[in-house]
C-alpha cells in the first residue's frame, strides 16, 4: 500500500482553491477496505482525545467512516441502524451506565 492517507471526498477540491495542487490517486476496492479500517482507528483516536468541545464533530467523523464501511460490506446504513436496533433490543444498549466486574 503506498504512502497517503484516505479523506473526504472533497479535499483535493479544497486544496485546489487554496492554489495548491494535490497528489492523489482512486484506491482499489482491497486497499479501499483497508484504508477504512485504518481511517476508523484515526478517528476513534481523534475522539478519545477531543475534549468535550470538539467530541461531537469527531463523533460525527467516526459515523462517516463507519457508514463508509457498511456501504463496503454491501449494507445501507439504514440497515447497519436495524442491526445495531436489534442487538439492542436483544442484549441492551449502554445508557445504563453498567459496568461487569465478573460473576459471583
Amino acid at each position: 500500500m503506498a504512502d497517503g492517507k484516505l479523506v473526504r471526498d472533497l479535499i483535493p477540491q479544497i486544496i485546489r482553491e487554496s492554489g495548491a495542487e494535490p497528489v492523489v490517486y482512486v484506491a482499489d476496492p482491497k486497499e479501499y477496505r483497508e484504508r477504512l479500517r485504518q481511517k476508523l482507528t484515526e478517528e476513534v483516536s481523534e475522539f478519545l482525545s477531543a475534549d468535550d468541545s470538539a467530541a461531537a464533530e469527531e463523533l460525527a467523523d467516526v459515523l462517516e467512516v463507519v457508514h463508509a464501511l457498511a456501504l463496503d460490506l454491501g449494507l445501507l446504513p439504514r440497515h447497519l441502524e436495524v442491526l445495531r436496533a436489534q442487538k439492542s433490543e436483544a442484549r441492551g444498549g449502554f445508557a445504563g451506565r453498567i459496568v461487569w466486574i465478573g460473576n459471583a
